[in-house]
């Protein structure tokens, strides 16, 4: 039976990271079960106070619902646990904060440039970790850091314009084809990366063991993964959210542009065929809860859309997926008795897989 390689990030020893999908797609039960077999489990960390019911102070239900699912994860595993957070976030702050108190082991900073988290670390157990897109970003990130806290990010991670949910490129670049690969982004941050003896983690695309391969021959140390852990037992979004992977085709893998302000990969339903052709979702706005989203010119709440995706409501909400979701079906994610394969399974695959080279 193959194993992935395993790779440090400071003193702490993974085989890979698992990508944090919010809403509620990634969370206790799958970041625990990832976490057990030698991954780093990310909770995806937005607007979890809603998913749980928490009303009243929504910026104040989502820290304790934070508080509670890293919790939560604890009891259910002794492994490496972190937590997925987007600078775009109108609560970024009271979020990290909740994280780093909570002594989770790594918080992964997207969807911004998280130019002052340092702020939050406070000589604390928590790694950093920062998505980007390009070189100019780590160099932006890294410089900042450096100069006003005398830090550097614990681990870089390089994510291409394969990857699911929001992306870091232009969309008009996205749909040309012009954005450049993962290959070549990774090279360039390992490069730079290398002067500061930081990994590197591609992410973007990661479908199989032999990428995992090939992503380590382009001088990564590691990778992440999100959309192939959606279709298992654990992950925590509803069998109706897992069982769009299996019925989209490669076509069904669409880009839209979200309420964020950001081009966003999703699959397609009757949902955002209806957006798509100009539909607006009538909508109370509880709370600001991006900063770049106008309530009053979106066609929808995104979150809400999340999190009733998440719950198995597809006729009002969608699912975030990578380019290759469409290349999750019955026969790879369905054990013999019809039910999703166990992350434990999905990982010993991705090992064979590894050693085999795809």
């Amino acid at each position: 039976m193959g194993s992935l390689p395993v790779f440090k990030i400071g003193d702490l020893e993974i085989n890979l990271i698992q990508g944090g999908m919010s809403v509620g797609v990634s969370g206790r039960h799958l970041v625990s079960a990832v976490a057990n077999e030698g991954g780093a489990g990310i909770i995806g960390g937005v607007a979890l106070g809603l998913l749980h019911g928490y009303s009243g102070n929504y910026a104040k239900g989502n820290a304790r619902a934070l508080r509670d699912e890293i919790r939560a994860v604890r009891k259910m595993s002794d492994g490496v646990i972190g937590v997925n957070l987007m600078k775009a976030l109108t609560d970024y702050e009271s979020l990290a904060e909740a994280a780093v108190e909570e002594e989770v082991d790594l918080v992964i900073n997207g969807a911004g440039l998280p130019l002052d988290f340092p702020k939050f670390l406070k000589g604390g157990k928590t790694k950093s970790g920062v998505i980007v897109s390009s070189l100019r970003a780590a160099r932006l990130i890294t410089r900042r850091w450096e100069k006003r806290y005398s830090m550097i990010p614990d681990v870089f991670i390089v994510e291409g314009s394969k990857a699911g949910g929001h992306l870091g490129f232009a969309h008009d670049d996205l749909v040309s084809g012009a954005t450049p690969s993962l290959e070549a982004i990774t090279r360039d941050v390992v490069e730079y990366a290398n002067g500061f003896d930081r990994p590197v983690v591609a992410a973007g695309g990661i479908y199989n063991g032999g990428d995992i391969k090939r992503a380590r021959e382009w001088g990564a140390a590691g990778v992440q993964m999100a959309t192939r852990f959606v279709a298992t037992r654990e992950c925590d979004a509803h069998d109706n959210f897992k069982n769009e992977h299996l019925r989209a085709d490669e076509k069904d893998i669409v880009l839209i542009s979200s309420p964020v302000g950001m081009p966003g990969r999703a699959i397609l339903n009757p949902f955002l065929e209806r957006v798509i052709e100009g539909k607006r979702y009538d909508f109370n706005c509880r709370w600001k809860c991006l900063r770049t989203c106008d309530s009053n010119k979106s066609q929808y709440c995104i979150i809400d859309a999340l999190v009733n995706a998440a719950r198995g409501n597809l006729d009002k909400g969608f699912a975030f997926a990578g380019s290759n979701a469409y290349r999750s079906t019955s026969e790879n994610c369905l054990d013999s008795d019809g039910k999703f394969i166990s992350v434990k399974t999905l990982m010993e695959r991705l090992g064979d897989e590894y050693e085999m080279g795809g």
